[in-house]
């Protein structure tokens, strides 16, 4: 009698682990794009900036809990509040290229709760020298 209660009530468990896993709400982020060239840029002109825009085509609130560049020459600014499912909003990426001629190349990590965490935006351009 108490292995059919116990396998009466690891059938019910096993079936409730089913169905939170179904009901399991998750974010997905999809960006329109994840790389900008900028092309040629005067470094007399100063910072030069990107947004960057994607949805959030999960299921879930999206949170982006970070966005940090590899040096202090770039600059990301992102949403602090939850983005919704179906819903869509910007990261913003400011390079600014005084004192820096020539080609440059940046990678911005964008830490999320979306499936796989982490996405990568880069931006590039080559900057010229001050007359």
């Amino acid at each position: 009698m108490k292995k059919i209660i116990l396998l009466i009530a690891l059938a019910i468990l096993s079936s409730l682990a089913v169905v939170n896993a179904k009901d399991k709400k998750e974010a997905k982020i999809v960006f329109a794009e994840k790389s900008y060239n900028f092309g040629v840029v005067k470094e007399e002109g100063g910072p030069v900036s990107h947004e960057f825009t994607f949805t959030n085509d999960g299921t879930g609130n999206l949170i982006i809990y970070e966005a940090s560049a590899q040096c202090g020459c770039t600059k990301p600014e992102y949403p602090k509040n939850p983005v919704a499912p179906g819903k869509g909003s910007k990261i913003k990426v400011t390079y600014n290229p005084i004192g820096r001629p020539g080609p440059f190349e940046k990678v911005v990590t964008v830490k999320t709760n979306a499936k796989g965490g982490k996405v990568r935006l880069k931006i590039s351009g080559n900057v010229t020298p001050k007359k």
